[in-house]
């Protein structure tokens, strides 16, 4: 929900500003964007009304009765605020400033919720990863931090593309894996798959 109400705002405060740059009043277009969104309520309570007398009948005529008044109650809820917006709005000439205020709270909330989240991946996900590992990689790159690793990718028998978790600059197709007789952490490599540049479904890393 946050997200279609971010969304709505974004829109809000655009049409302001076309509106604006269209010359309207801002009175007029505070009329005109109370008007879209009452219409968007009652559409919504168009929809709900319509759930009258729509009750699962398995589960008896008791349930039923529950259901029946409690699409009446949300109707009559939407109602009022479809008549509670027209009325609030309406020729205010003020929906844009306070759009920008509404705007920058929630962006200001979506920022602490990111600070909290890059929080969490540094100090609960990244120690409990594992050296060269696809998780450690997919950490680093939610921290932004992923910049010194191997570019390489290839893909798996599913047809998945896997990414070389190690640094940048190490690939050496001369130094062979163990299993082929040579030194290990030459070819590319992540979790259990190890290549080299030259198949066909590999993309060469840049050593940067």
């Amino acid at each position: 929900m946050s997200q279609h109400q971010t969304a709505g705002t974004n829109a809000r405060l655009r049409l302001f500003a076309l509106l604006s740059a269209q010359g309207v009043p801002a009175s007029e277009a505070d009329d005109l964007v109370a008007a879209l969104e009452a219409g968007a309520v009652a559409g919504a309570q168009s929809e709900v009304v319509e759930l009258d007398g729509m009750a699962p009948t398995s589960r008896g005529e008791l349930f039923a009765d529950g259901w029946d008044e409690g699409v009446t109650a949300v109707s009559e809820a939407l109602v009022g605020i479809a008549d509670r917006d027209w009325s609030r709005r309406g020729g205010r000439s003020a929906g844009a400033a306070e759009l920008a205020v509404h705007l920058a709270d929630v962006r200001q909330r979506e920022r602490t919720d990111l600070v909290r989240l890059e929080k969490f991946v540094r100090e609960t996900v990244l120690p409990r990863t594992y050296p060269h590992t696809t998780q450690r990689r997919r950490a680093l790159e939610a921290l932004d931090e992923a910049g010194g690793l191997c570019t390489a990718r290839t893909r798996n028998s599913d047809g998945g593309v896997i990414v070389c978790t190690l640094d940048a600059g190490h690939y050496d197709p001369d130094n062979k894996p163990p299993f082929k007789d040579g030194k290990p952490g030459g070819w590319h490599k992540a979790d259990a798959s190890i290549w080299n540049d030259s198949g066909a479904a590999c993309n060469p890393h840049a050593a940067i």
